[in-house]
């Protein structure tokens, strides 16, 4: 299962969080709207709160620019801002629910959606809101957002998965692009896995990695989509990986490490900058990331759909993402909702665009960190005719992406699949003995948590 990022998704220092998209600020939205009255109502003043990791940098100020605008804005409802770093959030919604000290309004990674939702942190979006958001964003992010068909949240940060390759590493291995296929793929990855004389590795054709969850899983679960498979069930009381989808997802991985085209001991985050890397899967914040790391490199850098298994197969990846949902505790729930509604669906120009173009504050927020929304429509806006290439084929996937399970346990699911891949890459395991074992252990996790 995502978030592409830590909690999926993460890769560590590394993290998109960390290093913003080169991005034009003529393209970013102006981040306020023209100046207006106050609109609140007569009466006490209200302080909602609001808890999310973006706890320090780029990330807090970001989000803080909105939040200093509708303060300014609004009379009588003020939201204030509360931040606690990614790896102690989850820990940290329930134990405060637990105490009576939830914030009003929560920013979960959606893989949690399931297990915040059923301890009754999470209240469901009134029917205007879910309704908004329907139309707004697109199937993935929706989805991802919602649990049991009911939706409980602004979907905010989206992630696709693509593949990455070196454009230099492939025209040196005689080939003139990237793979389209998994055959296409094994052969790629052997033409460009390099060894000393001594079997050290000094390049990857295929850059497997056991750095983290998001890296491990994430690049294994873009494949079984792109082979129609899935992880867990679609009554999410079981996992689907034991399949044909997932068999082959196992083999090809097992292959490409048993012929030394993968090495899933070498940290891909370092090694792919550094040209060391052939190909690799991964998310759409990296993308801002390599840019900064890679400088004049960069240029080697390209990105493609993720391969399928055959040419003619029907393109599909993995999507993580976050929302913005309100506590089912919370004493204010309309002005919570309104706050989301007015940050996340309303809409304001955008500088540097042609006349009467626009985007939503969130939107304009993700792209300044370097990351994208759901919102299509707003993606292409912001990004425009002059941002980097790179950034299409994750903007293109988000129609057709998959989201991550969300169901009660999931992120116990994603763990325990991370220990068998891992278990299947360093030799522990077989093919049949990984998905046997992943099969057992994750339907006995996903099952007890219903």
């Amino acid at each position: 299962m995502t978030p592409a990022r830590r909690g999926s998704g993460a890769a560590g220092g590394l993290s998109r969080r960390h290093l913003a998209l080169a991005l034009p600020s003529a393209l970013l939205a102006s981040g306020c709207a023209a100046p207006h009255r106050g609109t609140g109502r007569p009466g006490d003043p209200i302080e909602l709160t609001l808890l999310s990791h973006y706890a320090s940098g780029e990330l807090k100020q970001a989000l803080q620019g909105p939040v200093d605008e509708w303060n300014a804005t609004h009379d009588r409802v003020k939201v204030r801002t509360k931040a606690v770093e990614f790896t102690d959030l989850l820990t940290t919604f329930m134990v405060r629910q637990a105490a009576g000290q939830g914030a009003d309004i929560l920013h979960p990674y959606c893989l949690w959606n399931g297990q915040l939702v059923r301890a009754g942190v999470l209240r469901p979006a009134p029917p205007e809101h879910a309704e908004e958001i329907g139309r707004g964003y697109g199937e993935a992010a929706v989805r991802a957002a919602s649990v049991g068909g009911r939706v409980y949240g602004y979907p905010t940060e989206a992630q696709t998965y693509a593949l990455y390759y070196n454009k230099r590493l492939l025209r040196a291995a005689g080939l003139d692009g990237p793979p389209r296929t998994w055959g296409e793929l094994e052969e790629a990855a052997h033409r460009t896995a390099r060894r000393d004389r001594y079997g050290n590795t000094l390049a990857q054709g295929f850059g497997l990695s056991t750095y983290d969850d998001s890296t491990t899983v994430g690049q294994t679960l873009a494949l079984l989509n792109a082979a129609g498979g899935r992880f867990v069930s679609s009554d999410g009381r079981s996992t689907a990986i034991d399949s044909a989808a997932g068999r082959a997802v196992f083999d090809l991985e097992h292959r490409l490490v048993a012929t030394g085209a993968s090495a899933p001991g070498v940290n891909v985050y370092k090694a792919f900058p550094s040209g060391q890397v052939a190909m690799v899967i991964s998310a759409g914040w990296w993308t801002g990331s390599l840019k900064e790391l890679m400088g004049a490199g960069y240029r080697d850098v390209g990105v493609a759909p993720v391969p399928l298994p055959e040419a003619d197969g029907r393109r599909a990846t993995l999507s993580t993402g976050f929302m913005l949902g309100v506590n089912a505790a919370s004493e204010h729930p309309r002005e919570a909702w309104e706050f989301l509604r007015w940050l996340n669906t309303e809409k304001v120009g955008v500088k540097g665009a042609p006349s009467g173009a626009v985007a939503t504050r969130m939107s304009a927020l993700q792209v300044s960190v370097g990351s994208l929304t759901g919102r299509a429509d707003d993606m292409r806006t912001l990004l425009g005719r002059g941002g980097d290439p790179n950034l299409r084929p994750f903007l293109d996937a988000l129609a057709y992406a998959v989201p991550e399970p969300n169901v009660p346990g999931a992120q116990a699911a994603k763990s325990l699949l991370r220990k068998n891949i891992e278990a299947l890459w360093s030799g522990q395991r077989s093919v049949d003995e990984a998905l046997r074992t992943t099969r057992r252990q994750v339907d006995q996790e996903v099952s007890r948590s219903w």
